[in-house]
Parts: C-alpha cells; sequence; structure tokens
C-alpha cells in the first residue's frame, strides 16, 4: 500500500489575522511530503505514527457531523495492518503537518468526497474547509481547515475572509535576486499555547485596535502587491508587517531570533515575520537580496521557497 503525496503548506502572509477575518495567503511547499504507507513491522516513529491513527480513528469514529462520512470499518482495518503516514514535513514548525494527514485519510476514506478535479465552486471549497477544521482539530484544538485544504488541492488559496476563499494564481518564479525563505529556530513551536495567547491579547482593545488598524490592513496591502507582482512595493509593506510583529508578537518570536529580527529591519538586509503561530520552528524571511541575506544569517540554516 502506498497512498498519493500530500504536500506541506506555508501561510505567507495571514497568521493570526485570518483568526479575525482578516486576509490570508497560502501556498504548497513540496520540500516535504507525506503519504500512507502500511508495514508489517512497525518501530520507531511508523509505530509512533500508526498508535496517532488510531487514536485519530476514535476521534472520527465519535465526530458527530452530517458534513461528511468515512468508511471508518476500512480505516480501521488498515490501521490493524500496520498503516501509518510516512512524512518528512516537520512537525511543530508551522508547515502543516497535521494538515497533510488529514487531507490523505480524507482523500482515502471519506464517503462522497469532494475531489480535486471537479468544478470547485465557493461552496464546495468552504465545505472542504469546515470538514478539514473538524477532523484536524483532534490534533491542536480548533482549527481552521486552511492546512489540510492547501494540502489536499495542493494550490495557492488566497483567503478573503471566513466565508469567501478562492484557488489563486500567483506570480511565476524569476530568476532575480529576491527570495522569499526559511529560517530554521531549531525549536518545535507548539500551535495551541501560542493560539491561548493571542485570544488573551485580544481582550485588550488597544490589541485589538492594533490589528484591524495595522496588522490586517499590512497583511492586506503584502497579498496584493505579492499576487500582482508589485515587487518594490512589497518589500515596503513586509518591511512595515515585520515592525508590527515585532513590536506586537514579540511573545511568539522566540527571544533567541529579537536581535536577529531587530537586525534585518535596521539593515535591510531581510525581513522576517511569523511562520504560522510562531513560538519556534521555522521563522519566515523576505529578502532583496538572497546571497546578502545568507551572509548575514550566515549561523542559521536557510531554505529558500520562492524567487522573485
Amino acid at each position: 500500500m502506498k497512498g498519493p503525496l500530500f504536500y506541506a503548506k506555508i501561510l505567507l502572509f495571514g497568521e493570526y489575522g485570518i483568526i479575525k477575518d482578516s486576509k490570508g495567503l497560502a501556498i504548497p511547499y513540496n520540500a516535504y511530503r507525506g503519504a500512507l504507507k502500511a508495514s508489517e513491522n512497525l518501530s520507531g516513529n511508523s509505530l509512533e505514527s500508526n498508535l496517532n491513527l488510531d487514536r485519530f480513528y476514535a476521534y472520527l469514529f465519535a465526530l458527530q457531523t452530517d458534513l461528511v462520512a468515512f468508511n471508518l470499518v476500512a480505516l480501521k482495518k488498515d490501521i490493524q495492518n500496520g498503516m501509518y503516514f510516512d512524512s518528512s514535513i516537520p512537525q511543530g514548525y508551522g508547515v502543516g503537518s497535521s494538515g497533510a494527514l488529514v487531507a490523505a485519510i480524507y482523500d482515502k476514506y471519506a464517503e462522497d468526497k469532494i475531489t480535486v478535479l471537479e468544478n470547485l465552486t465557493r461552496d464546495k471549497l468552504l465545505n472542504l474547509k469546515t470538514i478539514f477544521g473538524l477532523m484536524e482539530s483532534f490534533f491542536h484544538g480548533k482549527s481552521s481547515g486552511l492546512d489540510p485544504l492547501n494540502s489536499y488541492l495542493s494550490l495557492p488559496i488566497l483567503i478573503n475572509s471566513k466565508d469567501s476563499i478562492e484557488p489563486a494564481g500567483i506570480p511565476s518564479q524569476k530568476e532575480g535576486k529576491g527570495a522569499v525563505f526559511l529560517l530554521d529556530s531549531e525549536q518545535i513551536g507548539e500551535t495551541e499555547p501560542m493560539v491561548s495567547l493571542f485570544m488573551n491579547k485580544m481582550k485588550h482593545e488597544g490589541f485589538r485596535k492594533m490589528i484591524s488598524e495595522e496588522f490586517s490592513t499590512t497583511t492586506d496591502a503584502c497579498i496584493d502587491d505579492f499576487l500582482q507582482g508589485n515587487v518594490k512595493s512589497l518589500f515596503g509593506n513586509v518591511k512595515a508587517l515585520s515592525k508590527i510583529v515585532l513590536t506586537n508578537f514579540k511573545p511568539m518570536i522566540p527571544p533567541a531570533f529579537h536581535k536577529v529580527w531587530e537586525h534585518g529591519i535596521s539593515t535591510n538586509d531581510y525581513y522576517l515575520k511569523l511562520c504560522g503561530s510562531g513560538g519556534g520552528g521555522y521563522i519566515l524571511g523576505f529578502t532583496e537580496d538572497f546571497a546578502k541575506a545568507q551572509k548575514s544569517l550566515k549561523e542559521y540554516k536557510l531554505e529558500l521557497v520562492y524567487r522573485f
């Protein structure tokens, strides 16, 4: 048994903002992937994954919803026969490890599933996102369903609001100097505590005002620039976003990276932003000159995501 591949995702823009109904832009990241496999001799990671799938099965068995039905008999049998999710997607890194697993389970076991090949109307996309949100809530509390949706469709997705999502055409990559990259913090980040922290901050009027007046509007401007290929304007807006995040989301940035973050803003060598919920994992970087950013960040592991 060897299932189809499901890829990691990167939320380029919109972390935390999408919880509060502002725009987001997510793209598949093909450097990491996962697939359902089976083995008679499970050990280590594959055994851990198999046990986790059994817990997920119990969760789906108890899930009460009219939106989706699963062939749970087949799922249970496959788990008993040694099924596991073979994945290179790092966990706790903000690139959608649980999302890819959810997409794989839906693809194989959902009855009357919505397929990638059919005409994906807005209603179908929202339906899929809701189903994936219910499924992924097993892994880290309340989920938007966006990570599995991205992994399942393997398309860039533009989130306009909670009720409006659409596949997005992003400009094709160029062989220029500019780049989007991942910086490895070499720490595991946990989604749930970070989201709880954000929700507590949202109880304060000043923070809410900053989210709606500064964070969301700057994020929206970044997305518009990126989709339209306005690179010059994009970097101005990304710099502004990097400053807003450093000022207002400090607890979500690993302490060892506060100075690194400031250095990028003051030198213009690169600009950093959160990748997912933060607290560890990857940090997302934007630079007009990747060679300069590599030199400036030579002590850290960088991975290229997109070229301008």
